[in-house]
């Protein structure tokens, strides 16, 4: 009898730890495309003339992210404050990304 006791001790065990890990991983899903990536912060800084830009998209604040142009080039991303005197000089002629 006590042997059958351990077997059902150790099964349910794993029941609760089978629980407790998808449990987890599904807390950190969001109802979005896959892939999302958000600016959390912005920079006032200008983004150096060397660097060629290729496009801009404006991001609205949604928690986490804040509200930002992200000006694209063809290896990075940037996150500026849509506040900064310099933003509509840099987005003059490029091309606007829409979701």
């Amino acid at each position: 009898m006590m042997h059958w006791n351990s077997n059902l001790c150790a099964f349910a065990v794993l029941l609760v730890l089978f629980g407790c890990i998808t449990d987890v991983s599904g807390s950190f899903r969001r109802p979005t495309r896959v892939g999302l990536v958000c600016c959390e912060q912005v920079s006032r800084i200008p983004i150096p003339r060397n660097v060629t830009l290729t496009g801009y998209k404006h991001q609205n604040a949604l928690a986490p992210c804040v509200e930002a142009i992200i000006f694209y080039s063809k290896t990075d991303k940037f996150c500026s404050d849509p506040a900064a005197r310099w933003i509509q000089k840099r987005q003059k002629d490029l091309e606007e990304y829409k979701d």
